[in-house]
């Protein structure tokens, strides 16, 4: 099984600001991003290859926010060790998880998923602290925003990547693909 990581940061290493917003990222505000209002990054035919998605209870309670179920049928796990139930009216095929990342791992291994999506900040380091992550697409976006959630946290190790690709586009976000060093 594999599992990566799809995501935007601004070039300070935020992926939010502090009270969870994205009103920082291009098309936010509804506004296709300039020079690039066909583009999609890649983003569709990632999640094309993805079985699971993984997502954090924070970066599940935003995506609630955007009106309609945002991932369709696709199978989500919520992580939560505080959330009791999910919102009504979701998919069924959207479940919550209370255990670690190494217990949602061999689960869904088990269950024969073949390619993880993970998705939120806290979830995002506590897969890479597991040693669980094989996988980053980073999109970097040209702002600063001083302060916010960063995308990495504190390891007990380093961990290593190999650099395999990185592409510019004509909005100013440039996209960076990295593969852990085995």
């Amino acid at each position: 099984m594999k599992a990566s990581v799809y995501i935007a940061t601004s070039l300070d290493g935020f992926i939010a600001r502090e009270n969870g917003a994205l009103d920082w990222l291009p098309g936010s505000d509804g506004a296709a991003g300039a020079g690039d209002e066909q583009e999609d990054y890649g983003y569709q035919a990632f999640m094309d290859s993805v079985d699971v998605i993984v997502i954090g209870r924070k970066t599940y309670e935003i995506v609630l926010t955007f009106g309609p179920w945002a991932y369709g049928r696709q199978r989500v796990v919520v992580m939560s060790r505080t959330l009791t139930k999910l919102a009504e009216g979701l998919p069924e095929t959207v479940s919550l998880h209370a255990g670690s990342a190494l217990e949602l791992w061999t689960e869904l291994e088990a269950a024969g998923a073949r390619h993880l999506y993970v998705d939120g900040g806290k979830t995002i380091q506590g897969f890479l602290a597991g040693g669980l992550i094989d996988e980053l697409i980073i999109t970097r976006v040209p702002v600063l925003i001083g302060t916010g959630i960063p995308l990495f946290g504190p390891l007990n190790a380093d961990i290593r990547w190999q650099h395999v690709e990185t592409i510019a586009y004509k909005s100013g976000l440039v996209q960076s693909r990295y593969r852990r060093d085995e």
